[in-house]
């Protein structure tokens, strides 16, 4: 049975990192991510150094919520999304591109939209809370990836991932 090529990368313990579509400022939105059904991520604080926010948007239902990384509510959210959503969106946006984030999110973005803040326009959701854990758990292990010198080789704690084409 013939052997199938791969590309180089899979071969590795190594995954291609898909470049912003802008670049971002990090310092206001450090961490954002697609990922387990909605846009997360996380926001500093406007007033307070130490203190960051874990914010998130349900794909489909638009459920957002926000919260410090100890699960304290923001109290900036009214019945409507806070300050630190609208920083989460703009920042998805430059990140992964205005189609992107509104076809992950299931949202009908109005014809020229450009911002994340032309996106909440088409947000019709509810506050629903959700944990902050995961996200900011996510987001220090990004951090702690950051810490560690530069090396292609593979790194030991994903080595449980299987090879391509083993058992076969």
């Amino acid at each position: 049975m013939p052997q199938t090529q791969h590309a180089p990368w899979e071969r590795r313990s190594l995954a291609p990192v898909l470049p912003a579509v802008r670049p971002r400022k990090l310092a206001k939105v450090p961490f954002v991510e697609l990922a387990d059904g909605r846009l997360q991520g996380v926001v500093s604080s406007g007033s307070d150094i130490e203190r960051v926010y874990v914010s998130s948007i349900a794909a489909g239902s638009h459920a957002f919520h926000c919260s410090t990384n100890n699960n304290r509510p923001c109290g900036g959210l009214r019945g409507a999304p806070c300050k630190h959503l609208h920083a989460l969106l703009d920042e998805a946006v430059l990140q992964y591109g205005v189609a992107r984030v509104s076809r992950y999110l299931r949202i009908d973005a109005p014809d020229g939209a450009q911002t994340g803040g032309d996106l909440l326009r088409g947000i019709d959701g509810h506050h629903e809370p959700t944990p902050a854990a995961v996200v900011f758990s996510r987001f220090l292990r990004h951090l702690a990836y950051l810490e560690l010198p530069v090396a292609d080789g593979p790194l030991p704690e994903l080595h449980w991932f299987p090879a391509t084409g083993a058992g076969r």
